[in-house]
C-alpha cells in the first residue's frame, strides 16, 4: 500500500457535495499521515533501518513506479497525497450543465461526491453567480460529472451520495413511476462500479442493481457518540421509542445497543389528506404502545423532510410525560419553514435536543441551540480508503461491536466514581 502517495486514487466533488468531500479529504490527509508514521516506525524497527533513510527509500519506490516523471515535493520528507481533482462545472441561463475536468483522471478510482439535498448558496461559473440548486439539478449535475469523468478515461467510479436521491420513490401503488430504481438503471449504464450512500431509506433499493454494488453506511454509532454527551447513559431512564411502524427495526437496533426498553407511536392517518406542512399532515389520531412517564424519550429516524411526523411525535411523548424528548435524525432536510417550526416547539418545551449528521450540508441549523451535528465524513473516509485497497467493510457496515465498547466506556467510570464517594464517605 503506497501510503505517501496513493496516485490512483481521485476525488471529484459536483458543486452540491464540495463541502462533504473537503470534509472527508481532510480526514483522508490525516489518515494517511498516521499509517505513514506508524509503518515507518514498524519497517524501521523491524529492520534496523534509519527513519530518515526509510523516507527517502519510500518515495525513491513512489517515484521509480509513479507513471509521471516524478512525484512532486522532497525525496527526504512525507509527500501529503493530493486527492481532490479541480473541475470547473458551468451552469448556462437555460439551465444546462457542464462539468469540465482540469487534469488527467486515466487509470484513476475516482469517487465523485454530490450533496442532492444541499440547498445552501453554491458559487458557480467561477464565481460569477451564486444559486440555490434544487435536487433535479444536483443530479443532472452529478450525471455530466459521471459522463466526464468516463470519457477521461477512469479505471473506476464510486459515486459518494450521503443522500440517494428519490430515494422515498421506491414502492409502486399505481400508475406511478420507481424513480429510485430508475436512477439505479442509469448509474450502472454510465458504468458506475459503486454507491456509498447513508441509511437508504429502502432496501429494496438495492435490488435495482445487476452489477453496481450499493455499501449502505449507517449513523447510529456517531450518533450514540453524541447522545451519550448530552445525557448521563448510565444514570438517566432511557426509553427508545420508534416514531411509527416503518422505524420498529432502526429503534430496535437502538434499543439493543443501548440496552434499553423500547416502544412505539402508532399513527392513524387519513390518506385522502396531502401533507403540506410542519403542521397540515394527514395524521388524525396518535397512540403510544409503552412508557414513557418520567423517562427519557428517544427517537431516531432515518430522514426529515417538513418535520411534522416528528413534531407530532415529539409533543405526544412530551404530552405522556417524557422529562426529555431527543431525536436522532440521520439525513436532516428542514425543508420549507420546518426550521421556524422546530424553533417554536423548543420554545414551548415540546423537545430538548435534535441530532443530525453532517450528510446533509447546512448554515441556519447548526446556528441552533436545539441541533447537535455530528460528523460522519470519518466514516466515509475509512470506508473510500478500505475499498481502495480491496479492505474488509465488515465492522464498518455492521458496527454493533464498536457501539458495545463505546457503551461500556462509562461503566469503569461510573465505578470508579461509586468508589471515589465510598472513600469520602469513610
Amino acid at each position: 500500500m503506497p501510503y505517501s502517495d496513493p496516485t490512483d486514487l481521485a476525488i471529484v466533488a459536483c458543486p452540491g457535495g464540495e463541502a462533504f468531500a473537503n470534509e472527508v479529504i481532510t480526514h483522508l490527509r490525516h489518515m494517511y499521515k498516521h499509517r505513514y508514521t506508524l509503518k515507518n516506525d514498524v519497517i524501521s524497527k523491524r529492520y534496523d533501518v534509519d527513519k530518515s533513510k526509510l523516507v527517502e527509500q519510500a518515495n525513491l519506490y513512489n517515484d521509480l513506479f509513479t507513471p509521471d516523471l516524478c512525484i512532486r515535493g522532497s525525496t527526504d520528507k512525507y509527500r501529503a497525497p493530493s486527492f481532490k481533482v479541480n473541475a470547473s462545472f458551468t451552469y448556462f441561463a437555460n439551465g444546462e450543465y457542464k462539468c469540465e475536468l482540469q487534469e488527467c483522471i486515466r487509470g484513476k478510482d475516482v469517487y465523485i461526491f454530490q450533496d442532492v439535498e444541499n440547498h445552501e448558496p453554491i458559487s458557480m461559473n467561477n464565481g460569477k453567480n451564486v444559486m440555490r440548486l434544487s435536487v433535479n439539478d444536483h443530479v443532472m449535475g452529478l450525471l455530466v460529472a459521471i459522463d466526464a469523468i468516463r470519457q477521461a478515461g477512469a479505471k473506476s467510479m464510486t459515486l459518494v451520495l450521503p443522500v440517494y436521491p428519490y430515494s422515498r420513490q421506491h414502492k409502486k401503488k399505481g400508475r406511478e413511476g420507481l424513480t429510485a430504481s430508475l436512477l439505479g438503471h442509469i448509474y450502472e449504464s454510465m458504468e458506475v462500479k459503486r454507491i456509498i450512500t447513508l441509511d437508504l431509506h429502502s432496501r429494496e433499493i438495492v435490488n435495482a442493481f445487476s452489477h453496481t454494488h450499493c455499501e449502505n453506511l449507517h449513523a447510529s454509532y456517531q450518533i450514540i457518540r453524541e447522545l451519550a454527551k448530552v445525557i448521563d447513559l448510565s444514570k438517566e431512564d432511557l426509553v427508545v421509542v420508534s416514531p411509527d411502524t416503518g422505524a420498529i427495526d432502526r429503534n430496535k437496533f437502538y434499543a439493543t445497543g443501548l440496552k434499553k426498553p423500547l416502544a412505539m407511536i402508532y399513527k392513524e392517518r387519513d390518506y385522502s389528506v396531502v401533507t403540506q406542512d410542519a403542521k397540515n399532515t394527514n395524521i388524525k389520531s396518535v397512540k403510544l404502545l409503552g412508557d414513557v412517564k418520567g423517562k427519557v424519550a428517544f427517537l431516531a429516524d432515518d430522514m426529515l423532510g417538513t418535520g411534522g411526523t416528528l413534531l407530532k411525535a415529539m409533543g405526544f411523548l412530551h404530552e405522556q410525560g417524557a422529562t426529555k424528548v431527543i431525536a436522532a435524525i440521520s439525513l436532516p432536510f428542514f425543508t420549507g419553514n420546518a426550521i421556524e417550526q422546530f424553533d417554536e416547539a423548543y420554545k414551548q418545551g415540546l423537545f430538548y435536543r435534535i441530532i443530525g449528521t453532517n450528510a446533509v450540508y447546512h448554515e441556519e441549523l447548526l446556528k441552533r441551540e436545539w441541533y447537535i451535528s455530528t460528523n460522519v465524513s470519518g466514516l466515509f473516509a475509512n470506508v473510500i480508503t478500505r475499498l481502495h485497497h480491496n479492505q474488509s467493510l465488515g465492522e464498518l457496515l455492521d458496527n454493533r461491536s464498536i457501539i458495545d465498547k463505546l457503551m461500556k466506556v462509562s461503566k469503569p467510570a461510573e465505578k470508579d466514581s461509586e468508589k471515589e464517594n465510598t472513600e469520602a464517605k469513610a
